[in-house]
C-alpha cells in the first residue's frame, strides 16, 4: 500500500487514514450511511404509493399523476452530480445537512399543494434536487473512498439504503394515508427527516481518505492508449444507466396501479413494491460480494440478462400469489445492477472524481426511473393496458444487455476480473487517463 501522508483538509474534519481504510471506523460509517440512506430515500418510493390518491385529489390522467415521480428522479439526477461535486470539493456533512433540512421542507410543502404542478416542483427541487440526491450517489462515493478490499460489498451496503427505504416506507405510508390521508401523512415525514437525518450527518465528520488510497495505474492496450476513451466509457455507462432503469421502472412505478387494475387492493401493491425492494436489497449484497471476485463488468451483464428473464414472467401471470413471487424474483434480479456503476466508475476512473463521475452515472439511472415511470403511465393511457408497458422495459433492457456485452468485450482483459483493482494485496488499480 501506497504510504503517502497527503490528506485533504477542511473545517472540522480529520482523518486517521490509512488505518481507517477498511478498518473499524471504515464500517461503521457504513452503517450511519446506510441508515442515512435509508430515511433520505423516503423520496423515491412515498410518491409512488400516494400516487392513486394524489390522482384522485386533483383529478388528472393516470400519466400525469405518474409526473411527480418522473420530477423527482430529475430532481434527484441533477442533484447528485451537484452534490457530488460538493462532497468532493468540502466533504459529505454540509451536503446531509442541506439535505435533510430540504426534505423537511420539501415534504411540507407538498402536504399544502393546491395543484399537481405545485406538488411536482416541491417533489423536483425539495424533495429530490436538495434533498434525496445527497443520500444516494454521494455517499456511495463517499463510502467508496474507505474501502479497497472490500469495496465492492461496502458499495453495494450502502446502495441498498434506498431499497431499504422501499421496503420499510411504503407499508408505513400506506397505512398512515388510510389512517390520516395523504397530506397529513407527508407532514409527518417532514418532521421525521429533519430529526434524524442532520444529527447523524454530524457522525460523519472524518473526511475521505482519498490521499492515503493505494495509488492508481492506467490501463493501457497494446498500441500504448486506453482501449477506449475515457468519454466514450462515460458515454456507454449513461447510456447504460438510461436503458437498465427504464426498465427497471415499470414494476416499481406501477405496482400498486397495476395491483388496481388487476382487481386487488394497493395494500397488496405496496406489500408487493417492498417484498420487490427487499429481495432487491439481497440482489445488492449478493452482487457486490459477487463482483469482488468476478468483476463488475461480468456482474453487470449477468444481473442485466436475469432482469431481462424477470421482467417477461410478469406477462403470463396475474395471479396474487405468482405475483407476490414474480416480485421477489424481479428483485433479486435487479437489485445488484446500480452500485455495479460504481465500482466501474471507481476501477477505471481517477478516485479524486469519483463524486462527480458516480453521480453522471447515478443520474443517468435516476432520470431512466423517472422518464420510464412517466413512459409506463402513459403506455397504459394509450393502450388502457400495461402489458405493452412490460413490453416496452424488456426492449430497453435488451439495448443495456448489449452496452454490458460490449463493455465486457473491450474492457475484460483490461480489468474485468476484480472489482476494486488497487494496488495492495489484490493486485493493480487499472483507470482511464482524463479527456
Amino acid at each position: 500500500m501506497s504510504q503517502t501522508t497527503s490528506r485533504e483538509t477542511g473545517p472540522g474534519y480529520d482523518s486517521d487514514a490509512p488505518g481507517d481504510i477498511d478498518g473499524p471506523y471504515a464500517w461503521a460509517r457504513l452503517a450511519m450511511c446506510l441508515l442515512i440512506s435509508m430515511i433520505g430515500g423516503a423520496g423515491l418510493w412515498s410518491v409512488v404509493v400516494v400516487l392513486p390518491a394524489v390522482e384522485a385529489d386533483f383529478g388528472v390522467s393516470r400519466a400525469d399523476a405518474s409526473l411527480p415521480y418522473t420530477f423527482t428522479l430529475i430532481g434527484v439526477a441533477i442533484g447528485t452530480v451537484l452534490m457530488g461535486k460538493l462532497a468532493d470539493k468540502v466533504g459529505i456533512v454540509p451536503a446531509l445537512i442541506v439535505g435533510g433540512i430540504a426534505l423537511g421542507a420539501g415534504y411540507g410543502a407538498t402536504s399544502f399543494a393546491p395543484s399537481i404542478w405545485v406538488f411536482s416542483a416541491a417533489h423536483a427541487l425539495l424533495i429530490g434536487m436538495l434533498g434525496g440526491a445527497v443520500t444516494f450517489g454521494p455517499l456511495l462515493a463517499d463510502i467508496s473512498h474507505w474501502f479497497v478490499r472490500r469495496r465492492g460489498i461496502a458499495v453495494a451496503i450502502a446502495a441498498s439504503g434506498n431499497y431499504l427505504a422501499g421496503t420499510v416506507w411504503p407499508p408505513i405510508i400506506d397505512y398512515l394515508v388510510h389512517d390520516v390521508g395523504w397530506r397529513e401523512t407527508h407532514q409527518i415525514i417532514a418532521i421525521f427527516c429533519v430529526v434524524t437525518v442532520v444529527p447523524m450527518a454530524l457522525a460523519l465528520r472524518r473526511r475521505s481518505p482519498i490521499g492515503h488510497a493505494p495509488a492508481p495505474v492506467v490501463a493501457k492496450g497494446r498500441n500504448g492508449k486506453p482501449p477506449l476513451p475515457s468519454p466514450v466509457l462515460q458515454g456507454l455507462l449513461i447510456v447504460a444507466g438510461l436503458a437498465c432503469c427504464i426498465a427497471m421502472a415499470m414494476p416499481q412505478v406501477h405496482i400498486v396501479s397495476y395491483c388496481l387494475e388487476l382487481g386487488y387492493n394497493s395494500q397488496r401493491g405496496a406489500e408487493m413494491l417492498s417484498l420487490m425492494l427487499a429481495t432487491g436489497i439481497v440482489s445488492r449484497l449478493v452482487c457486490g460480494a459477487l463482483a469482488d471476485r468476478i468483476g463488475a463488468l461480468w456482474t453487470l451483464l449477468l444481473s442485466s440478462t436475469l432482469q431481462t428473464l424477470a421482467l417477461l414472467l410478469f406477462l403470463p401471470f396475474d395471479g396474487l400469489v405468482p405475483l407476490y413471487v414474480v416480485s421477489a424474483l424481479f428483485g433479486l434480479s435487479q437489485g445488484g445492477i446500480v452500485p455495479t456503476y460504481a465500482l466501474i466508475v471507481r476501477q477505471f476512473f481517477p478516485a479524486a472524481q469519483a463524486g462527480v463521475r458516480v453521480g453522471v452515472v447515478l443520474s443517468a439511472t435516476l432520470v431512466g426511473m423517472g422518464l420510464g415511470g412517466w413512459m409506463s403511465g402513459a403506455i397504459y393511457d394509450l393502450t388502457l393496458s400495461y402489458t405493452a408497458a412490460f413490453l416496452n422495459g424488456v426492449g430497453w433492457n435488451i439495448l443495456h444487455i448489449a452496452i454490458a456485452a460490449f463493455l465486457l468485450f473491450a474492457l475484460g482483459r483490461q480489468g474485468g476480473d476484480r472489482a476494486s483493482q488497487e494496488s495492495g494485496p489484490r493486485g493493480p488499480a487499472m483507470q482511464f487517463r482524463t479527456a
